[in-house]
This record gives structure tokens, C-alpha cells and sequence, in this order.
């Protein structure tokens, strides 16, 4: 990659639709930002950029494994010249008690030398407040809402000090709103008290959007930091007050029209996604997958691939294999998580590389998983960011793809309104 000038902002995230979200998050406020897929090889020709996102997808991977990848891309990011490296994580700190946060965090606090490490996915403007260390989705705990039933990483505990504890080696403190409000230099204090007391990390309350200024001021004072899209924005704002960053908030990617084909792949099985293929149902054609052929071995991609040749030039089309959570226990019981999920995923991989080699060019895909096995197997290297199509979901634009051009947009499940599937072609000519 050739970088000029200097890289301020390095980021590592967990899974793709993260990292797409934290580089919409960047670019809104005023980075220059690229993600991104997999840590990048040295020959991948970008423009001038202030931060790189690269794209992992290690959220629900074995925890060594987890932790390989991060310090290969952290090293990646330093020797770019990063002074300060972002691990982002979901706004719902999706984490099983066997990791991947606590061993990733812990592996690159090492790299980093940092004696203490602020950790916060807290982002107001999507919900997510933390508050005397306990995770809020909107009014209701974490583990009150339905985002707990994450079919891979089940969130049933609220209290993150005490989440992070059961998967760090290291002692994990609050510094909370009481502290926060009183400025930075009382969160310098605390953590310097912390660090003292040998607390490794500290789990940082965040209710309103001033918040997250507080917390970006402060993370740049060290080499590390964890979180999800909220501190991304808190230290890109800080970066900008420094006069470190010029903001750039103009400096738009280029949107000549890709043109061609486009579909929709939905594999999430959120609520906010399930609802928005109930209407996309009212305006496009839509298949859905039966997930007991595909973890069984029937050819279900076939089967999607000619029933979307038969259409994709007459419009959109879309393509699930989202189903309800009970839908999902009941599978998993059968076949177990993971196969049933690889499984799921490598169907998806297959109609999208079908799609893609019968013209598709502009492609939406629903689902971090999903997403993250879409984008390995067309090997696009990385995006640069457009238009935001909703919060923290925006245009990306591929760069180096063997495809040549295309236009994609990735979201989390959660993310999106109603009609995010049509919004989303609507802004992807």
C-alpha cells in the first residue's frame, strides 16, 4: 500500500460490517478513511488518508486464532506510522466468556506497552449508553433486549467490568459518568489511580454524545484503546480540535455511476433485518433459503443462482437465509452452532460469487457473518467510503477488486430502517 503523509488513526475490527460502520463514522467526522479487508499487502495503491480500518473477521473465531490476526494487522497499522490503534468491537460487546475481547485486548495492551486501557462501546446516537459499567440497549439492559439472542456470541450479562473480567488476564475498573463529567483531567487522574492499583483496563460510562469527546481527548493520550464506532467518533473529533487532522468532511469518493445488476443477500437474523425482507418482499422478488437443505449438503446455492438468473436483469432481486431465533436454536440443537452457521455462511459465499460472475456489480448484503464470508470469497481487497446510506452504513466503493468496479453495503443486522433495502439501491447507481 502506499500511504502519503501520515497515518493518525489505525483501527482494527472484528467482523466487516464493524468496520464498515466505524469508517462511516471516521469519513462523517472529517477522516479521510479506507478500509480495508484483511491487513492489506504492501502492492494495494490508496490515496492520502488520515486512518485505515482493516477488516478482520475474528469475533467468533477460535480466541488464539483472534488474537494472531490483531497483532499481525496492529504491526501492519505501526509500521504505517498509526500512533494510536482502535480494536473495535460491536456496541453490544458481543463476546463469549472465552474471549475474543479479553485475549485480543490483552495481546495488544502488550504490543502497545500501555499500562492501562480504555474500553467503552458506547454510541448514543445508536442506543448504546453505558452506565456504572453496565451495557443499555435504548431505555432497557443489554440483557433485557432482544439483541442478547446474538446466535453466535448470546449476551446475557449487562455488566461489562464484569464480562471483561472473565476473559482478561488483567483487572478490569469503572470509571464512571461521576468522573467522566468532571472533564478529561479527572479521567487522567482515575486511570493513572487505576494503573496504580494494577487495573489493566477500564470500562468507561458514556451516556451522552459529549461523552465520547471527553473519552477521544483522553484515549490519545495513549497507544491503545477499545471500543465500538462511539469512541471512534470521540477520537476522530479530537483529532480535528487538536489541529492535528484537517477535517475533510467534504472530500467525498468518487461516484460515477457502476451501473448493472443488483441484488441483496440477507443472512442475518436480527429482528431489524427480518423485518426489512418482510418489505422488501413488496418490492422485489425474494427467495428464501431453506436452512435445514443447506446445513444437510443440498445444492441450496444452485438452486438460488437459477432461480436469480431467470431475474436479475429485469431488477432487484434478494436472497435470505435469515430465520427467527427460535428457527435458529432449534437448528443449531440439530448440527451444532458452528457447523450450522459455516455451513450457512459458505452458501451465502457461493450464490454471491455466482451473482457477481453473472454481472452483478452493485451487491447489499445483511449480516456481519454473512458480509464478512461474502467479501473473502470475491477477495476484494478493500473500500474506499461514500455516502452514508443510513447510521453507519455507508456506500463502499471497491478498490483492486479482481472484478474490477463495484458497489456494496454491508450492514450489521441491527442497523437500518425499514425500507434499507431499497434505500440502499437507491444510492447505489
Amino acid at each position: 500500500m502506499t500511504l502519503a503523509g501520515k497515518l493518525f488513526l489505525g483501527c482494527i475490527a472484528d467482523d466487516y460490517t464493524g468496520a464498515s460502520d466505524l469508517a462511516n463514522t471516521l469519513t462523517r467526522a472529517g477522516l479521510r478513511t479506507v478500509q480495508t479487508i484483511g491487513v492489506p499487502s504492501d502492492n494495494l495503491a490508496l490515496p492520502e488518508v488520515d486512518a485505515v480500518v482493516v477488516s478482520l473477521k475474528s469475533r467468533s473465531i477460535e480466541a488464539g486464532l483472534a488474537v494472531t490476526r490483531s497483532r499481525a494487522a496492529e504491526k501492519w497499522l505501526r509500521s504505517r506510522g498509526a500512533d494510536h490503534v482502535l480494536f473495535k468491537i460491536c456496541s453490544t460487546f458481543d463476546s463469549t466468556d472465552a474471549g475474543n475481547i479479553g485475549p485480543v485486548m490483552d495481546a495488544l495492551r502488550a504490543e502497545s506497552a500501555d499500562t492501562i486501557v480504555l474500553v467503552t462501546p458506547a454510541f448514543p446516537e445508536t442506543g448504546r449508553t453505558v452506565y456504572q459499567g453496565n451495557l443499555f440497549v435504548g431505555l432497557v439492559p443489554l440483557n433485557e433486549s432482544p439483541l442478547k439472542d446474538h446466535p453466535l456470541n448470546p449476551m446475557h450479562d449487562s455488566n461489562l467490568v464484569r464480562v471483561l473480567a472473565r476473559q482478561s488476564k488483567t483487572r478490569v475498573g469503572l470509571i464512571a459518568l461521576a468522573t467522566l463529567t468532571r472533564g478529561p483531567d479527572a479521567v487522567r487522574a482515575q486511570l493513572a489511580d487505576l494503573a496504580a492499583k494494577g487495573f489493566g483496563a477500564a470500562v468507561v460510562d458514556a451516556v451522552f454524545d459529549r461523552d465520547l469527546e471527553t473519552i477521544g481527548s483522553v484515549a490519545l493520550d495513549h497507544r491503545l484503546s477499545v471500543g465500538a464506532s462511539g469512541i471512534g467518533l470521540g477520537i476522530a473529533r479530537a483529532l480535528v480540535a487538536s489541529g492535528k487532522v484537517k477535517s475533510n468532511a467534504q472530500n467525498a469518493i468518487p461516484d460515477t455511476p457502476v451501473g448493472g445488476p443488483a441484488a441483496c443477500l440477507a443472512g442475518s437474523c436480527s429482528q431489524a433485518t427480518l423485518q426489512q425482507i418482510a418489505n422488501a418482499e413488496k418490492t422485489m422478488p425474494v427467495l428464501h433459503l431453506d436452512p435445514e437443505r443447506v446445513v444437510a449438503g443440498k445444492d441450496e446455492a444452485g438452486r438460488a443462482l437459477a432461480w436469480a438468473k431467470t431475474r436479475i436483469n429485469q431488477g432487484p432481486i434478494l436472497i435470505a437465509s435469515s430465520s427467527t431465533p427460535e428457527e435458529v436454536a432449534a437448528l443449531q440443537s440439530r448440527h451444532g452452532r458452528d457447523a450450522a452457521g459455516h455451513a450457512i455462511e459458505q452458501a451465502m459465499a457461493d450464490i454471491a460469487e455466482g451473482l457477481v460472475q453473472s454481472g452483478v456489480r452493485r451487491l447489499v448484503v445483511a449480516g456481519g457473518e454473512t458480509s464478512g464470508a461474502v467479501v473473502d470469497r470475491l477477495r476484494i481487497p478493500g473500500f474506499l467510503v461514500g455516502a452514508e446510506i443510513a447510521a453507519g452504513v455507508p456506500v463502499l466503493r471497491a478498490v483492486g477488486a479482481d472484478n474490477g468496479e463495484m458497489l456494496l453495503a454491508l450492514k450489521s443486522g441491527n442497523f437500518g430502517g425499514p425500507e434499507f433495502f431499497s434505500d440502499a439501491l437507491a444510492m447505489m447507481r
